[in-house]
């Protein structure tokens, strides 16, 4: 079974960035190996990934300063260019709207370029062809967030599914963080990226949810994994609307966020702006499109391989057969590890017809207890193996 390492990271930014890159050095490259390779599907070479990421630096700056900062302690830790850091956290933003589409024509050729100026290839860092063709379905993702008044612990429970390349596991780390003004939060995240899922002392939550609209790559925006570790400052569901209401984006994505309080709210941004679904009953649940109706109106055209809709059905009907009961962090388990839809269901197992490489599948499973500042963890497909027990102190 995979295990992820912990890093702790403290003190100002620099010295967080530092202590992650050092920490994660491996891993950062398997990463860089993981995006450069789905960039040249598109036909963008890593020094082209590197030259539009520059695009989101003072984006960022703007944002969050200390969080520029951070990464360029990342890239230092790491021996990488600070560029390299960058395009790993707007790796979404640079990726265009039309993945996971076609291949490029340009796919080998940008390939081999990448290959000669010495960027990490897959064979070196998993162990898998450098040539085999990636699939064409998407990373899709299965979120659920739970009032404490239906939560047998009296706490909110947030709660994901990430499902992603296969490959991409061994680039997994748990980052725990302290700032010298004394918060701290905790992310399952990319090895080089700022944050992903995750929790802060606070008792705020965040789970991504990829989505796709017609406007996607029109503007430029704050990249949405950074802003996820920004909300982890936030302290309330309302403080990360208001925060998130004030900014642009370049891609789409939903952040199904929640609190102490109970509030819980699908945050879905676009290069159009923020709408927000808000949780009223016992549990909110997203998966990869978009739920606001104005939103919905310029849903990008989605693959028929993708399984969202039914995905949406079936969590939704999980709820539902559950209704009369209260929801334990072990009932959110249960379903996460739904299959009732084979290779496309809410708990992905790999399909052995694709390359280890191509192969989108349950990466890892996550139920947070926001009142326990804890969440429960799955670092595999969560049908095979058990969840374990990972705090924030």
């Amino acid at each position: 079974m995979h295990t992820f390492p912990i890093i702790e990271v403290h003190g100002d930014a620099l010295q967080r960035g530092r202590q992650h890159g050092q920490a994660a050095r491996a891993r950062i490259a398997h990463s860089i190996a993981t995006y450069a390779r789905l960039f040249a599907f598109c036909g963008i070479d890593w020094a082209t990934a590197q030259t539009l990421a520059i695009g989101y630096r003072d984006v960022i700056s703007a944002f969050d300063p200390a969080l520029m900062t951070e990464i360029e302690g990342i890239a230092e830790g790491a021996g990488r260019h600070v560029n390299e850091i960058l395009a790993l956290n707007a790796r979404t933003e640079i990726l265009p709207p039309s993945y996971p589409g076609s291949p490029s024509p340009d796919w080998s050729r940008v390939a081999e370029v990448n290959a000669k100026a010495g960027v990490p290839q897959w064979a070196q860092v998993a162990g898998v062809k450098p040539g085999a063709a990636l699939s064409g379905d998407t990373g899709e993702c299965t979120s659920i967030a739970v009032s404490p008044a239906q939560s047998t612990t009296g706490h909110t429970l947030l709660a994901q599914n990430w499902d992603w390349l296969g490959a991409q596991r061994s680039a997994l780390i748990l980052l725990r963080v302290a700032s010298p003004d004394g918060r701290r939060c905790l992310t399952l995240t990319e090895a080089g990226m700022l944050a992903k899922i995750g929790f802060n002392d606070r008792g705020f939550g965040v789970c991504l949810n990829i989505l796709r609209s017609a406007d996607d790559g029109t503007q430029s925006g704050v990249p949405v994994h950074v802003l996820l570790r920004g909300l982890l400052n936030c302290g309330s569901v309302a403080e990360a609307k208001s925060r998130t209401q004030a900014l642009r984006f370049g891609g789409s994505s939903n952040i199904l966020c929640a609190d102490l309080s109970g509030a819980r709210a699908a945050l879905e941004i676009s290069p159009r702006g923020l709408y927000t679904v808000d949780g009223a009953a016992a549990a909110l649940c997203h998966t990869n499109h978009f739920i606001e109706p104005a939103a919905a109106a310029h849903q990008a055209a989605l693959a028929p391989s993708l399984s969202t809709y039914p995905r949406l059905e079936r969590v939704e009907a999980l709820v539902q057969e559950h209704a009369s009961k209260k929801y334990s962090p072990q009932d959110l388990q249960t379903f996460l590890r739904d299959e009732s839809a084979g290779h496309l269901s809410i708990c992905r197992r790999p399909d052995p017809a694709l390359a280890p490489e191509a192969c989108i599948e349950t990466v890892a499973s996550v139920v947070m207890d926001l009142g326990a500042r804890a969440m429960y963890l799955a670092p595999e497909v969560p049908s095979t193996v058990d969840y374990t027990l990972v705090s924030l102190s």
